[in-house]
C-alpha cells in the first residue's frame, strides 16, 4: 500500500516583490497642431555600407504630425556633436525650429550637450520607455 508523504506547499508573498526601480506617472504626448512641432527620432544602425561615403546608418526622423519621414545618412561612429550640426542643417534649416523632440535613450540624444541646446533653444527633449512602441513607435 503507498502512503502519500507529500507536504503541503505554502506560498508567501515574498516570492511575488517587485524588484528595481518604482515607475513614475506616464505622462502623456501632445499632439502637435502644425507640422514639425514634435518629431520621433531614432537610429537604424545595421546597415551596409554605401552611399558616396559609404554610410553605414541612417538617422530617422518621423513628423507626429504628418507622419512624414526624413532619413538622413550617418556613420554610427558619429557623436552627439555631428549629430546635432546635421539636424541643424539637414532638418531644422528647412522645417524649423523642433518644439519637442522624442527618441529613445541613445548616448547621443541624452549627453549634456543635448540638454544645454534644448535648454538653450526652450525646446523639449523627451524620452521613450523601453519597449514601449506607443511613445517611439513612430520611428522604429
Amino acid at each position: 500500500m503507498l502512503q502519500n508523504t507529500a507536504k503541503p506547499v505554502t506560498y508567501s508573498k515574498k516570492a511575488n516583490r517587485a524588484t528595481g526601480k518604482k515607475f513614475g506617472m506616464t505622462i502623456q504626448v501632445q499632439e502637435p497642431k502644425s507640422p514639425w512641432e514634435i518629431a520621433h527620432m531614432d537610429w537604424v544602425t545595421v546597415l551596409p555600407p554605401g552611399g558616396d561615403r559609404s554610410y553605414n546608418a541612417c538617422l530617422v526622423l518621423v513628423d507626429r504630425y504628418s507622419k512624414t519621414p526624413m532619413f538622413l545618412p550617418f556613420h554610427k561612429d558619429y557623436k552627439a556633436m555631428d549629430t546635432a550640426i546635421m539636424i541643424w542643417n539637414k532638418v531644422i534649416s528647412h522645417t524649423g525650429l523642433l518644439q519637442n523632440i522624442i527618441s529613445d535613450r541613445d548616448p547621443k540624444f541624452t549627453s549634456a550637450l543635448w540638454k544645454n541646446l534644448h535648454n538653450l533653444f526652450g525646446t523639449k527633449l523627451s524620452f521613450s520607455t523601453a519597449y514601449h512602441p506607443q511613445t517611439d513607435g513612430l520611428a522604429e
